[in-house]
């Protein structure tokens, strides 16, 4: 999803996981109208990526990517947090213990993005995900992103001000 800013793609993008609820129509996922089902349990099969990553400082980078797995009562939660660290290329070993603070942007949007992947969900929402990072960061990134995509085959909505962006990691582009 591609638009100036203030369009309402981040509003549009909300709309799937209920943070925020459509004035008019409906969203379906997976055929279903999100609205009719639990929210909590929504957000909790739906990956999220908000604009900043939207990781919890008092927590480290491990038991940040558990989170959902944990809030789903997942025995082996740690298990799949390392392995979704080790698919956005961190190796656990050497990041799980570390805090939010003390890795670099590109680092922490890997460690967001490790979390929305963590139980891997048949759709994962997007929001700037590599916007604020710098050239070269952003593009091994969106590397990492595309080949992430094609190996665990999961739909993903993203949210972008770059309709190159748009162009080399959608399969459909929208714009608002």
């Amino acid at each position: 999803i591609v638009g100036e800013s203030g369009s309402g793609k981040t509003t549009l993008l909300r709309c799937f996981n209920r943070l925020t609820h459509p004035d008019q129509g409906r969203v379906l996922v997976g055929g279903v109208d999100v609205a009719r089902g639990d929210p909590v349990l929504l957000r909790r099969t739906i990956g999220y990526v908000p604009q900043e990553g939207g990781l919890l400082p008092h927590w480290r980078v491990l038991r940040n990517v558990a989170l959902v797995p944990w809030l789903r009562g997942e025995r082996d939660g740690e298990a799949k947090a390392s392995a979704a660290l080790r698919l956005v290329g961190l190796e656990p070993e050497a990041f799980g213990r570390r805090w939010p603070r003390d890795l670099s942007g590109g680092q922490r949007q890997r460690v967001a993005v490790a979390r929305a992947l963590a139980l891997r969900p048949e759709v994962v929402l997007l929001d700037e995900p590599f916007g604020a990072l710098d050239a070269i960061t952003r593009a091994d990134l969106q590397s990492t992103f595309l080949a992430v995509r094609r190996e665990l085959g999961f739909t993903a909505v993203l949210v972008t001000h770059d309709i190159a962006e748009a162009f080399l990691l959608a399969d459909r582009v929208a714009v608002l």
